[in-house]
C-alpha cells in the first residue's frame, strides 16, 4: 500500500491531506488528518525511515469504533470538551487499536478545526486512528486552499458495516476538565470550580489552532487576567498566528495580558516552557501525565481554550459559559 508522510497540522494547512489518502506521521497525534477523511496514524522514527525509503508499511486492519454525537453544542462548549468527556467515559484504552469514526449531527455541524480536535485526541483513547467522513464542509475547505474539486472525493463507511457504537448528547454536555494526572480523570467543570491556578496555557496542536485562539479571545475580550496568573499562548503554527493577527485575535489576547510563545509543541512536550515546582496549570493540551510539563510536583488540569481563558480571568478553574452569558 502506498503511503505519504506529513506533519499533521502543517500538512493539513498546506492541503497535503485529502479524502481517501493513507498517511503516516511521526507524532502520536497524527490522526488529526482524519478530519479530512484521510486515514492517518503515528509511527516511530525507525518505521518512518522505512516508509520514506519504500513508500510502504504493514499494519493490522483495525475494527471500527463509532462515536455518535447527537444534539447541538451550546456556546462555550467545544470539541475539546467532547473528547475529554469521551476519554473520561471510555478510558485511555477505550479505543483499543480501533479506527474511531466520529459521526452524528453535532460532528456534521463542526468546521474543520473542531473536527481536527476530535481526530487528534483519538490518540488519548488508544485508537489506531480517528476519522470524520468527508462531506461538503471538507471539500469546501480544501477548495479554499487551492485543491481543485475535481481531485476530491467523499468516502463513507458501508451501511450495516460491523462497528461498536457509543452515543452521546452534545446538547447536554458541560465544559469538561481533566484532573492530574490523566486525561481519563475528566468530570464536569463544576466539580473543580474554585481550584486556584498559577498558569493558564493555550498551546499545542490540540488546543491552539486559529479557532481555539478565537474561542479564548471571545472570553477574554475587554478583560484582564487575574493578578498573579500567567496566561501563556503558543499558537499551533505561524499560519494560525498570522491569521489570528489579521483578525485582531492576537491583539485581544495580548491586551488581556497573554505572553506569546513560539509556535512549537512547547510545554505540552515538556520543553520550551516547562513549569516550576508545585505550579498548578490549566492547559488546552491533550495530556497531563505526571512530569510531562515540568517536575513531578506540577499539577496540570486539561480543558478547552475557552475554559482555560475563563480560569485565567478568575484565577481559578471556571466555567466559560458564566463569562460569556
Amino acid at each position: 500500500m502506498r503511503v505519504a508522510a506529513h506533519a499533521e497540522h502543517a500538512g493539513a494547512q498546506m492541503a497535503f491531506l485529502r479524502p481517501g489518502m493513507f498517511c503516516v506521521g511521526g507524532d502520536s497525534h497524527s490522526p488529526t488528518g482524519g478530519a479530512f477523511g484521510a486515514y492517518m496514524f503515528g509511527i516511530g522514527s525507525t518505521e518512518m525511515l522505512g516508509v520514506m525509503v519504500t513508500g510502504e508499511i504493514w499494519l493490522r486492519v483495525p475494527q471500527t469504533l463509532r462515536l455518535h454525537w447527537q444534539g447541538e453544542l451550546v456556546r462555550g462548549v467545544s470539541a475539546k470538551d467532547m473528547m475529554l468527556h469521551t476519554v473520561g467515559a471510555l478510558g485511555m484504552n477505550g479505543g483499543g487499536y480501533q479506527a474511531v469514526e466520529f459521526c452524528g449531527p453535532a460532528v456534521r455541524a463542526m468546521g474543520i478545526a473542531e473536527r481536527m480536535t476530535l481526530c487528534n485526541m483519538s490518540a488519548e483513547l488508544g485508537a489506531q486512528t480517528g476519522l470524520v467522513a468527508a462531506d461538503d464542509t471538507t471539500l469546501d475547505w480544501l477548495a479554499r486552499t487551492g485543491v481543485p474539486r475535481a481531485q476530491l472525493q467523499t468516502l463513507h463507511g458501508d451501511d450495516g458495516a460491523a462497528a461498536r457504537e457509543h452515543r452521546f448528547d452534545a446538547g447536554t454536555l458541560s465544559p469538561q476538565v481533566a484532573a492530574p494526572h490523566s486525561p481519563a480523570n475528566t468530570r464536569d467543570v463544576g466539580e473543580f470550580t474554585g481550584t486556584a491556578v498559577d498558569v493558564a496555557y493555550i498551546g499545542a496542536c490540540t488546543g491552539a489552532k486559529l479557532e481555539d485562539l478565537a474561542a479564548a479571545a471571545e472570553v477574554l475580550r475587554g478583560r484582564r487576567v487575574a493578578p498573579g496568573v500567567r496566561l501563556l499562548v503558543a499558537p499551533a503554527s505561524r499560519h494560525d498566528q498570522a491569521q489570528a493577527e489579521a483578525q485582531g485575535v492576537m491583539t485581544v489576547l495580548r491586551e488581556a495580558g497573554a505572553e506569546l510563545l513560539p509556535n512549537a509543541c512547547g510545554a505540552c512536550a515538556g520543553y520550551g516552557a516547562a513549569f516550576d515546582d508545585n505550579t498548578t496549570v490549566i492547559s488546552s493540551t491533550a495530556r497531563n501525565f505526571r512530569g510531562r510539563m515540568g517536575p513531578a510536583s506540577v499539577q496540570v488540569y486539561l480543558a478547552s481554550p475557552a475554559t482555560v481563558a475563563a480560569s485565567a480571568l478568575r484565577g481559578s478553574v471556571s466555567d466559560p459559559r458564566e463569562v460569556l452569558a
